[in-house]
């Protein structure tokens, strides 16, 4: 997998992220330089160790379905994008912001939106992706996503909410078909 597919994967990724981040920001609109700090550093260590968590799990199966493995990934990236766009259609993360400055709340906001990177850690794993580079980048913009979507909530208010989420999920969508044509035309040439 290139570094161009990984960075997008990324930035697919991190919209689940930018969403409750920028909902936080909203919500404690005086939050401390630190205080947003710690926040994205956990949203960052969370998605990328969940893609690295993934990756780990799905080196299990990989051999067994490396037939199948663009088919599984399409179908992981589609379900995740698709269920990105309908979580950002039915604007659901807008009231989950609320509990982040307490550690318990913070890991299972940052647990709830990396769960997705795990199902992308294992879709690298059926496609022979460099799981440390992938789970460095993913965490990067995370960290990245979260700072500024914070920074955006804390001057903006509520300008974006659920359409992040929505922009990500297309994204993770167009992720899994590219790689899916890529490897037919790879077969058929």
């Amino acid at each position: 997998m290139d570094s161009l597919t990984v960075i997008a994967i990324a930035f697919g990724l991190s919209f689940d992220t930018f969403a409750a981040s920028l909902t936080f920001g909203i919500v404690r609109s005086k939050i401390l330089f630190l205080e947003a700090f710690r926040l994205a550093m956990v949203m960052a260590v969370f998605q990328g160790g969940f893609t690295v968590a993934g990756y780990f799990a799905g080196t299990f199966v990989s051999g067994h379905l490396s037939t199948y493995d663009h088919f599984i990934a399409l179908g992981l990236l589609a379900f995740i994008g698709i269920r990105m766009i309908a979580g950002g259609l039915r604007g659901q993360h807008v009231e989950e912001a609320k509990d982040y400055t307490k550690p318990p709340g913070l890991f299972l906001i940052a647990a709830g939106t990396s769960i997705d990177a795990a199902a992308v850690g294992i879709s690298f794993a059926l496609l022979d992706g460099n799981i440390w580079f992938a789970g460095v980048i993913i965490g990067a913009v995370t960290f990245l996503a979260s700072m500024t979507a914070i920074r955006i909530g804390k001057s903006a208010g509520r300008l974006a909410g659920s359409r992040t989420e929505i922009i990500g999920g297309i994204i993770l969508v167009v992720i899994g078909i590219r790689i899916f044509l890529e490897h037919m035309l790879d077969r058929a040439g």
